[in-house]
């Protein structure tokens, strides 16, 4: 369990800018490399399940939660549980915040491919 004042710190860091923002788009070329380049694509895919979800699972259950870009980052960052199923999705520690904004932020958006 992370302490309060790590997680406020690296909210601070991934939701403080206007990647989250829904009028600001995510090139979805540099999504993508982020994505292949951090394994993302081992496990998920845009439009089916593989390992974990789709892409466009993910969007549609988050679909108007705006607590979302920050959770799925955190997630992104530290991994996660039990949401769809027994698989764990690993951490990716190593994974900078710019290129977990970009990538969660076109995630949210339905994982588009222009």
């Amino acid at each position: 369990m992370m302490c309060a004042g790590l997680v406020g710190a690296l909210l601070s860091g991934l939701a403080g800018t206007p990647a989250w923002a829904a009028d600001q788009p995510v090139a979805a070329a540099d999504a993508t490399a982020i994505a292949r380049r951090n394994a993302c694509m081992g496990c998920h895919a845009v439009d089916r399940k593989l390992v974990g979800p789709s892409f466009q699972q993910i969007a549609e259950k988050y679909k108007g939660d705006a607590s979302a870009p920050a959770r799925l980052a955190l997630k992104v960052k530290n991994g996660g549980a039990g949401v769809w199923g027994a698989i764990p999705m690993p951490s990716h520690p190593a994974m900078n915040s710019a290129d977990i904004q970009t990538v969660v932020s076109w995630v949210l958006a339905g994982a588009p491919s222009k």
